[in-house]
């Protein structure tokens, strides 16, 4: 693992880091807010998963979390979203595929499935490395995304119920299998049978039995991608099936942007600390 950067803020320290991936085949970038309490002990985990053509460096740079997160000891990690680099394939023209559009699967088809493994990367590569290098207690961990990163934080606390403690998700797209903007990347990435998508589709999952306690999603009404590609009345309705408490907040005037994240981000750090002690 290599330091990118590192800078001090809120008594914490804000990093960078880099480091080859044997998941993903390329060199994959994080970054990582230790609060100051790690001085003292291990601390809390809070995936931030972000959404279609960012980086680990958007909510960095746009989440204002780094405040609270000193004050609640929440220890957050931001991962990129996809692989990079020259050999990995892309579609430079389409902005809902490829490089920043890694949707947190593990690819099967060819090209993609050498590079495209980012459910693996999430759930198996990057907390191995996050628990060898960092003072935290991955006892303790919580998840929660944007968009894309809203599918990705859902889908996985999903199949892996055990490992986490709370979950959340901004404007998250909870369909994925059927919403225009992401179709065409599934079917790209798992094949043309659509038995494939279930494993990747917050409601099919919750269909097929999966199950996870409560869930926290703010959606903004002012969202131009709300009615095509998120439809949060799909997630309201399969947890009212699977007997899943969803607290679905509809926040008036607010769109897709990190205007709208940031605003409400502090209610979802204080959410998730109430469940990860």
């Amino acid at each position: 693992m290599k330091v990118v950067s590192t800078s001090k803020s809120h008594g914490g320290v804000q990093g960078v880091y880099s480091h080859a991936s044997e998941v993903c085949a390329c060199d994959m970038t994080f970054a990582v807010f230790v609060p100051p309490q790690a001085k003292d002990r291990p601390l809390p985990v809070l995936w931030y998963l972000s959404g279609l053509t960012c980086t680990h460096a958007n909510v960095m740079d746009k989440g204002e979390y780094r405040r609270l997160a000193s004050e609640l000891g929440l220890v957050i990690v931001c991962p990129d979203t996809s692989p990079r680099g020259p050999d990995v394939p892309d579609e430079m023209d389409n902005w809902q595929f490829g490089c920043g559009a890694g949707f947190y699967l593990d690819a099967t088809e060819q090209p993609y499935a050498k590079n495209y493994r980012m459910y693996s990367y999430i759930t198996e590569e990057l907390p191995a490395l996050l628990a060898t290098n960092f003072p935290v207690d991955m006892s303790r961990q919580g998840i929660f995304g944007h968009s894309m990163g809203g599918h990705g934080a859902l889908t996985i606390v999903l199949k892996n119920p055990e490992r986490y403690r709370s979950c959340s998700a901004f404007a998250p797209i909870v369909q994925p299998s059927t919403a225009g903007w992401s179709r065409p990347a599934f079917e790209k990435y798992l094949g043309s049978d659509e038995k494939a998508w279930r494993a990747y589709d917050t409601t099919l999952l919750i269909e097929d039995g999966k199950r996870f306690p409560e869930f926290l999603v703010d959606q903004g009404s002012a969202d131009g991608f709300l009615q095509d590609g998120l439809r949060p009345w799909l997630l309201e309705e399969a947890c009212e099936k699977g007997g899943i408490d969803l607290t679905l907040r509809m926040q008036e005037g607010y769109d897709h942007s990190y205007s709208f994240i940031s605003t409400f981000m502090d209610d979802h750090l204080r959410w998730h600390a109430a469940r990860l002690g």
